[in-house]
């Protein structure tokens, strides 16, 4: 008998407790766009680098993981153990069960790290695109700008991906226009004012344009992104206690909105449940967890501040340890803890009425 595809399963659960709650029946989301003003998002980072050649269906070779010991349940490069132990992130199985945790989550979609045409990030990019449960929303961090790292290799670089990748039903938009966020990293290769050429380029070659999210709060980017955010708040909340954490996320969340706003622009607020990169760098930088009291804390002050979306750092960044992918070490503690918060930012919608 043919199997019925998980995501329809989930679909048809949504609709049923939709019915019960006296909710009418809605159509497929698949054409909407984001709106900014009636959909909160909730979206997380996510890193399709892995690479397992033991792994059927996958990408063929290692990447990213490193000594790797199945039996004593440890990866030299990662800190701490995923439950699905050392995965292929080529491999269908495991964008299927992302997927799906993901969905139980309340995630509405994934900022999915990618470093350039024909990279192992962007071989995985097509197959999540095919393979990831239609709940979930797709768009990329766009990582570095391609040599000679200009405005127009970024320009040319950005209209190639669109054309390829952007019109395709599982890319998150808004507002009509596929979403892009931009790293830090590549906003400082060429500069703000670089990416207001990049911007300026994309808007004349590729119809309808883009929607860019900066990394980066700042006036000057409120004058050239359409929305900012930050990736990574952990140098910020290294040696904190969750009190300290609660006062610094009071100041500072407020403050972000605050400059994106009065710009009139998109504003995406960053949560992060921990972090530890002591595996890959020396001494590294860690920030305590606190048993997901810190990750607690920052969702509810996130929620105050009142964003138009959260970001988590991160779905699956093992190599930092602030993944909240189920872990040997964790379990699926920062799973359950997401879709408490994620709910309470964006209660769950009927299919038709979700981004």
């Amino acid at each position: 008998m043919r199997r019925v595809p998980y995501w329809l399963l989930l679909g048809m659960a949504f609709l049923v407790l939709g019915a019960n709650a006296g909710i009418m029946a809605v159509t497929s989301r698949a054409e909407q766009p984001c709106d900014k003003a009636t959909a909160p998002l909730v979206l997380t980072f996510y890193y399709p680098w892995y690479g397992n050649p033991e792994k059927t269906g996958g990408s063929g070779r290692w990447a990213h993981w490193r000594d790797v010991d199945p039996v004593a349940k440890k990866i030299g490069s990662s800190t701490n153990y995923p439950l699905l132990g050392a995965y292929d992130s080529h491999d269908p199985n495991t964008i299927r069960q992302h997927s799906r945790w993901s969905v139980e989550a309340n995630i509405h979609g994934w900022i999915v790290s990618w470093w350039g045409h024909g990279n192992f990030s962007d071989q995985a990019l097509q197959r999540i695109l095919d393979t990831v449960c239609p709940l979930i929303k797709i768009t990329i961090y766009y990582e570095t700008v391609p040599k000679p790292q200009t405005p127009a290799s970024a320009a040319a670089d950005i209209v190639r991906l669109l054309r390829k990748y952007g019109d395709h039903p599982r890319w998150l938009r808004t507002g009509g226009k596929p979403v892009v966020f931009v790293y830090g990293r590549a906003i400082g290769e060429i500069g703000v004012k670089g990416w207001q050429e990049v911007i300026a380029f994309v808007e004349k070659e590729y119809p309808g344009g883009a929607f860019f999210q900066g990394d980066r709060f700042s006036a000057e980017a409120a004058q050239v992104f359409h929305g900012l955010h930050t990736y990574n708040t952990a140098g910020r909340l290294r040696d904190k206690s969750p009190e300290e954490i609660r006062t610094w996320c009071r100041d500072s969340y407020p403050k972000w909105v605050k400059l994106a706003r009065d710009a009139g622009k998109l504003v995406a607020l960053t949560v992060i449940p921990g972090y530890d990169d002591t595996k890959i760098r020396s001494p590294g930088l860690v920030v305590d967890r606190f048993a997901g009291e810190s990750y607690s804390i920052q969702w509810e002050e996130a929620i105050a501040a009142r964003p138009d979306w959260i970001l988590i750092t991160s779905f699956n960044e093992w190599h930092e340890g602030s993944e909240i992918e189920p872990s040997l070490e964790h379990g699926h503690k920062y799973l359950e803890l997401t879709r408490h918060w994620a709910t309470q930012f964006a209660p769950i919608k009927p299919l038709g009425e979700r981004p």
